[in-house]
Parts: C-alpha cells; structure tokens; sequence
C-alpha cells in the first residue's frame, strides 16, 4: 500500500485475501502508514440475540494488524497475528467500527529489526466502537512481521 491508499482497493484486497471478510461486509475506512480502520455492518454480523456477533467484532479489530502490516517498507515481509486478547465492554447494537495506531518510532524499529533479523514483533491496541463512538470491545494485539521465503 502507498500513503495515498484507494479504500474501495484496500476492501477489495482484504476481501479477496480473507473472503470471510467480504462476507461480513467490512469496509477499510482507513489506511495510512501507522494507522487503520475497518468497519462491519450490523446485517450480517448479528448473533442470535439481535446483537453484534462476538465473532465478528473480533475480526474487525484483529485484521487491522494487516492493514499496518502492509506499510511496512520491508521486500518480502507479511504481518502475522501471534495472539490477540479482547475484552468485551457493552452489545454493539449498530455498526462497529475498530480503529488503531502506530508510532512512527515503532514502525522505524519494526522495520529496522525485520530487515536485519527476518522477523521483529509490534503490539497493538484497538478500541472497537458502536455507531454512538461507545467502546464496544478492546483488543491487545501481538503480531510479526516476518520474511517469508
């Protein structure tokens, strides 16, 4: 991705990577070196209470490590999730939309460490917010970014 990233190519390039992701309809809102954001409808993401499905409100906040991960100037380095913990404040009664952020200097010693080591991790942390901007869900993400082949 470059810094003046298409949003309607940045979905489509998630959608075709994950189609589960085009499945329940989320839309990148947001794509910028350090920082990202996704978003997810209610329909098709209600359980069967009428609420956001923990399941998708999950993915949301999980796939932004690939969005971050994509700016990374490294040839050949892809973003892994390693864990990601969530901790679920309120139903999301609306569409949800997660969003998060990377420092400058984290990308720098992210990039610095991958390109001599092959690998380096990053954390991140996601608010995931209903349509009202209420906290929905929180996540603390841990990813790599590693070289493959």
């Amino acid at each position: 991705m470059t810094e003046e990233t298409d949003l309607a190519a940045a979905t489509a390039n998630v959608h075709a990577i994950v189609p589960i992701l085009g499945a329940m309809g989320l839309e990148v809102i947001e794509a910028a070196p350090g920082r990202a954001a996704a978003r997810i409808p209610t329909g098709p993401n209600v359980n069967h209470f009428g609420v956001s499905y923990a399941g998708s409100l999950f993915s949301v906040a999980e796939m932004l490590g690939g969005i971050i991960g994509g700016f990374f100037d490294v040839p050949g380095a892809i973003p892994l999730v390693k864990r990601l913990e969530i901790d679920f404040t309120r139903p999301a009664m609306s569409a949800a939309t997660s969003r998060t952020t990377l420092s400058d200097d984290e990308i720098a010693r992210v990039q610095a460490e991958t390109l001599a080591n092959g690998k380096s991790n990053f954390e991140l942390l996601t608010e995931v917010t209903d349509e009202e901007g209420v906290v929905v869900a929180k996540t603390h993400g841990f990813y790599q970014l590693r070289v493959m082949g």
